[in-house]
């Protein structure tokens, strides 16, 4: 359902849902804590046939979020997925954590994006109101730039092309338009901010807060979740001018509480819903309108992250330790595949370009979980490295 403006009230069964989600995410990081059911795995070279070392440029970064200085952590992607620690790089801003968050400090999704066109890689600071903009050469980062989010607590970025949008998730949330130079430079995109209008005394404020910031396929939408605040997908138009249409159609998706974002390879917009535990495949129209097709469950607790990897997608489940995989057809149709167990309080992924490797946060340790991408979107344990500083950050990108 499509409404003009943003509800008033939070709803008191979303709020329900996710603090017993909460409740389960504490829990399965205090059993895994005990026994962690995740056994050692052959390399995906052994069991794919891929030669094991060093591919040349492949890197995956890691955000720390951590609040007493906030850094990215660069590894070195063999080409059988194994990883290396490379090199820590400050961002010159602090980490931060919204108050009942538990293994997922920033209660979202695309805090540090990389983009490959131009080699660099975007973090948020949120402790400190900015972002950071590294160039990148290989593993190797060089900072250029730190610039104010334009609001308060930035958890999201997008880019595409040369224009930028982070969403900030405090002080009733809002985004910031920039424009990217060729030096990889940032500038204030001037008549870009639009507030949000969330409800600020909603809490706790890791349920009531914006999960993600995402352009659509064509550039032409840009899309913020709200999660509980609302249960609400945002979607913006993008004008020529890069500037945003004055508010964007707020679409009211009950008490699933939308969180994070993906498309799936036909282009139908996928979400997390946290509330519901479930994948759901909407249309999105060019009027801003989405339309569900599908939603199905994953059975399990926590369920808020998305990532696609190849022509699969895994859904992230903070209160199992585990990931959901689903495929969906041409027509938005889902089917679950199953899960798959990683480290404790398992939050945002990124795979590889080719779809051949997933590699997934696991905030109860600090924990990046790297696994190889089969036949029909199986998935191989081939290793995992532990993030120093870590535990309860979020942000992960893969060159």
């Amino acid at each position: 359902m499509t409404v003009p403006s943003r509800p008033g009230q939070v709803r008191a069964k979303a709020r329900t849902l996710f603090a017993a989600a909460a409740v389960a995410v504490a829990a399965a990081v205090a059993a895994a804590a005990v026994a962690l059911a995740v056994p050692a795995a052959a390399s995906a070279a052994t069991a794919q046939g891929r030669p094991a070392g060093p591919a040349a440029g492949s890197a995956v970064f890691v955000q720390t979020d951590n609040t007493a200085g906030n850094q990215v952590v660069a590894y070195q992607r063999s080409s059988d997925g194994t990883l290396t620690l490379a090199g820590t790089y400050p961002t010159g801003g602090l980490g931060g954590q919204l108050t009942g968050s538990v293994v997922d400090h920033l209660a979202s999704q695309g805090s540090l994006w990389y983009d490959a066109a131009q080699h660099l890689l975007v973090a948020v600071n949120a402790g400190s109101n900015s972002v950071t903009v590294f160039g990148v050469q290989g593993t190797r980062l060089h900072q250029r730039q730190i610039i104010g989010s334009g609001g308060q607590f930035p958890v999201s970025v997008a880019i595409r092309g040369d224009l930028v949008y982070v969403v900030n998730a405090l002080r009733g949330g809002s985004v910031q338009g920039y424009r990217l130079s060729p030096v990889g430079h940032l500038a204030f995109l001037r008549g870009s901010h639009r507030r949000l209008h969330l409800s600020q005394s909603a809490t706790p404020q890791f349920t009531n807060t914006p999960g993600q910031v995402a352009f659509s396929p064509s550039g032409s939408q840009l899309l913020v979740t709200t999660k509980a605040n609302g249960n609400d997908i945002d979607v913006f138009g993008v004008r020529p001018s890069g500037r945003l249409s004055a508010s964007p159609v707020v679409n009211s998706e009950g008490s699933t509480v939308p969180f994070a974002i993906a498309f799936d390879p036909a282009g139908h917009l996928v979400i997390a819903d946290a509330g519901t535990n479930a994948l759901s495949t909407f249309t999105l129209g060019s009027d801003g309108t989405v339309t569900l097709i599908d939603s199905v469950g994953t059975g399990q607790a926590a369920t808020c992250w998305v990532a696609l990897a190849g022509s699969t997608l895994y859904a992230s489940n903070a209160g199992s330790a585990n990931v959901s995989g689903y495929t969906s057809s041409a027509s938005g149709q889902l089917t679950l595949l199953g899960q798959t167990a990683t480290d404790p309080g398992t939050v945002d992924a990124a795979a590889t370009p080719d779809g051949a490797f997933l590699y997934v946060q696991a905030g109860g340790n600090g924990i990046v979980d790297e696994f190889s991408v089969g036949t029909g979107g199986s998935l191989t344990s081939v290793g995992s490295a532990t993030v120093a500083g870590a535990a309860g950050g979020e942000g992960i990108a893969v060159s």
